[in-house]
């Protein structure tokens, strides 16, 4: 059997070392073959192709069983259309791994995934917590420091899979005994052609599913619940209404009380949705209880960049949600708070930006900075103080002079940090450090 994976980010060099280990004729390609990706190559013995033209391509991949793209190589590369002309199958390594766990000696291991465009991250890191309070050995794994095709090689009892849509994409046998679809809004339409095929990737998490495997679904995303409606899979829903749902301060879900928001150490109304979403997961496929989900949740504090308390000074406190790389996911950190200093913008990624907006009262002042902005100040016509200012320190000193007692300084910017950073968390970092808490995270 031979190969092409194309891109040599984490995930890609992980999948060309996987399928090497298992005795597959691996080729590699680069649209970007920086010396750190040629040598790694070497390392692999094998020479990288440099940015190959759509001829090359079709060569190549005519003599490929498999193309395994990198997450980042969007459904409209050149690779993708060559492989869609040779008819060439296309996988992504999380579809690598399920297969080879599927014939793994003693049996495959249950899989949990977590899809959705925000909130993936931390309901996946919520239901590691859980099955680990539950005493099974189990890892965070996908879109995340560990790709699925290097986690099955562990020694583990569960896997939960942060799933993209640029890993669901390319999916046809992935399953999970249990899926959660979290929420759909604009995002990554740089990588796919429409919103139209970005919900389909996203629907993916369901299709292999069956009738024993639990589907989950929002009920305050009208795009899922209509997918969810169509799943092969026990249709199970969280959120207002839903079977699984907030009752006063308890946590419930069909079989009753699971936990008190009280025991929760943060209780935010999104922490409280993914909670559900998790506790859901796990009960649903019998993997932990409500007490194992109740000592998790009394002790997940969530991961950097999202929604992370750096502290309080002169009593106003300070979060750093960089992570909010959407605005949905800026509204959902607005959402959470009242007499709020926002810092906001970044990249512009061609999203109507107006979704952040849709609770202008919460707001005290807005500082938008980035290349976007003055889309946001205009987004935000009407707050009481609308700033521009390009960079982030001129925006920290404005908030901490605008701030008083009570209020809550949150950096969510709704856009992308490539304007300006390399990445999201390094946005967040100096965010940290420009902070007058001067704080770790609490």
């Amino acid at each position: 059997m031979r190969a092409l994976v194309y891109g040599l980010a984490v995930a890609g060099a992980s999948a060309a070392r996987a399928l090497q280990r298992r005795g597959v004729e691996v080729i590699v390609a680069d649209d970007a073959a920086t010396a750190e990706r040629v040598e790694l190559a070497r390392d692999l013995g094998l020479e990288l192709l440099d940015a190959p033209d759509a001829v090359t391509l079709r060569s190549v991949l005519s003599d490929c069983d498999l193309l395994c793209p990198a997450p980042g190589v969007p459904e409209t590369h050149r690779v993708i259309v060559a492989a869609q002309d040779t008819g060439t199958e296309i996988v992504s390594e999380i579809e690598l791994a399920y297969r080879w766990e599927q014939q793994r000696a003693g049996g495959p291991r249950p899989m949990l995934a977590v899809t959705g465009t925000d909130g993936k991250t931390t309901t996946t890191l919520m239901a590691v917590a859980m099955l680990r309070a539950a005493g099974l050995s189990t890892v965070d794994a996908g879109n995340t420091e560990t790709p699925l095709v290097d986690a099955i090689d562990d020694d583990h009892d569960a896997f939960v899979v942060e799933c993209t849509s640029f890993r669901l994409a390319w999916t046809t046998q992935f399953r999970a005994e249990a899926a959660v679809w979290l929420n759909l809004a604009p995002d990554h339409l740089n990588w796919h052609r429409s919103m139209d095929t970005y919900a389909a990737a996203k629907a993916r998490i369901w299709a292999a599913q069956d009738d024993a495997d639990a589907a989950i679904g929002f009920t305050g995303a009208p795009v899922v619940m209509k997918h969810l409606s169509a799943a092969p899979g026990r249709h199970i829903t969280f959120g207002t209404g839903g079977d699984y749902h907030l009752d006063g301060d308890l946590l419930v879900g069909p079989h009753g009380t699971i936990a008190t928001t009280t025991s929760m150490r943060r209780s935010l109304p999104h922490d409280i949705t993914n909670a559900l979403a998790a506790s859901a997961m796990v009960l649903e496929t019998g993997l932990a209880g409500s007490d194992a989900i109740e000592r998790a949740l009394g002790d997940f504090t969530g991961p950097q960049h999202r929604l992370e308390h750096l502290g309080a000074d002169d009593g106003v406190d300070w979060f750093n949600d960089s992570k909010a790389t959407t605005p949905h996911a800026a509204a959902v950190a607005i959402h959470a708070f009242d007499d709020i200093v926002l810092i906001a913008g970044g990249k512009d990624k061609g999203v109507d930006l107006a979704e952040m907006a849709v609770e202008p009262e919460r707001l005290k002042a807005v500082i938008a900075i980035g290349e976007t902005r003055h889309a946001v100040a205009s987004a935000f016509n009407g707050v009481p103080i609308n700033e521009v200012t390009e960079f982030l320190p001129e925006a920290v000193a404005r908030a901490q002079a605008i701030a008083s007692v009570g209020d809550t300084v949150l950096l969510s910017p709704g856009c992308a940090s490539l304007d300006q950073y390399q990445s999201f968390e390094a946005r967040g970092d100096h965010f940290r450090e420009l902070a007058p808490t001067r704080g770790a995270s609490r």
